[in-house]
């Protein structure tokens, strides 16, 4: 039994999904992980499934949704069911290699050696490390998390980063039913709910790099509900409690 789990959320990921698990299995420490497929017509849960033949210590699971429902909607499905097996150290993390898998062990020292309660993979802590990005797109990303950190106040570098490692309690304290977001602004919620809270945030520095297999889910519309949400989601915090 690990005490780490990884959760993946894939739709139409048949290029990249079982190199990035055979990648994680081969790994220094042994981490378990949970695929959380929307119902990909290209046959991606299939090949978790055939995986699962190979892959007999009880490492690789599978859940199956239907219809895609969102990135957010499918962490907190797999942050309910990591609560449920007692996970200590539970991961967010894309299928696409644009996380190096070497990370992984980084983000996973940083809560269980150096007293991190969320660390995150950050591509904006020392410098800017993203390769193969347009510029259009590395400057709304940057930009964004710039802009978050100003109406916030939250002292993380790369608040919408999607790699991360949360430590039981973060995610047992936060109630996920209230979350409210479901794209990208659903990053930036996570986080900071986790500093509202007081938890401790590590931001590990990681070189993101784009995708070169299969199609990216970003758009547009994406960023526009984290530049509208962020607001919204600072008024509200300023009328409730955030104790423990």
């Amino acid at each position: 039994m690990s005490d780490a789990l990884i959760i993946i959320p894939t739709y139409n990921e048949k290029e990249n999904i079982e190199r990035i698990l055979r990648t994680i299995f081969s790994l220094e420490k042994m981490f378990h992980v949970l695929v959380v497929d929307d119902g990909s017509p290209d046959g991606t849960a299939e090949i978790v499934k055939n995986l699962q033949k190979e892959i007999t210590w009880g490492a690789l699971h599978l859940e199956e949704r239907t219809g895609k429902l969102g990135l957010g909607t499918a962490y907190i499905h797999g942050f309910k069911w990591a609560l449920k097996k007692e996970y200590e150290y539970i991961f967010e993390m894309d299928a696409d290699f644009s996380h190096d898998p070497n990370d992984l062990i980084r983000l996973y020292n940083a809560n269980a050696e150096n007293g991190g309660e969320l660390a995150v993979g950050s591509r904006y802590v020392s410098g800017v490390n993203i390769i193969n990005w347009p510029m259009s797109r590395l400057l709304m990303s940057f930009f964004a998390s710039k802009y978050v950190k100003l109406i916030t106040g939250m002292p993380v570098h790369d608040s919408t980063a999607g790699f991360k490692c949360y430590k039981r309690k973060v995610l047992e304290t936060i109630n996920l039913n209230e979350i409210q977001f479901v794209g990208y602004a659903f990053q930036i919620e996570m986080k900071f709910k986790s500093w509202k809270y007081g938890f401790k945030i590590i931001e590990v520095p990681v070189v993101f790099t784009d995708r070169t297999d299969g199609t990216s889910k970003m758009s547009g519309g994406i960023f526009l509900e984290a530049v509208f949400g962020v607001i919204q989601m600072k008024i509200k915090s300023l009328f409730r409690s955030w104790k423990k």
